[in-house]
């Protein structure tokens, strides 16, 4: 079976990211630059942005256990965190990759 990380593309991640600011109201990375962020400025509101989601999947999936949010909405939670893990593990690869090259550059 192919692993869903292999069929994924690199565009296509960036996509889906641009995506999620969009419905969620969050500025994008190129709103970042417009307004003068830093890039580290970005990637902390990005990871901010992702333990927020991760907290609110998990405070959604205890209600659904306790019975006072129905299943519709647990199941709708674990989707979006799923897809903002998947955006964060890739922005992690390719901050480790870009170091990589970094640390590969003679001096």
């Amino acid at each position: 079976m192919t692993e869903f990380s292999s069929i994924l593309s690199t565009s296509g991640v960036r996509g889906a990211y641009r995506s999620s600011k969009e419905l969620s109201g969050l500025p994008g990375p190129e709103a970042a630059t417009a307004k003068g962020e830093s890039f580290s400025e970005m990637l902390q509101t990005a990871t901010t942005g992702a333990v927020g989601k991760v907290r609110e999947a998990e405070a959604v999936a205890q209600k659904g256990l306790t019975g006072e949010i129905g299943t519709q909405r647990v199941v709708e939670a674990t989707l979006e965190l799923e897809s903002t893990v998947k955006v964060m593990v890739s922005m992690r690869d390719k901050v480790v990759e870009a170091y990589q090259e970094i640390m590969r550059m003679p001096l």
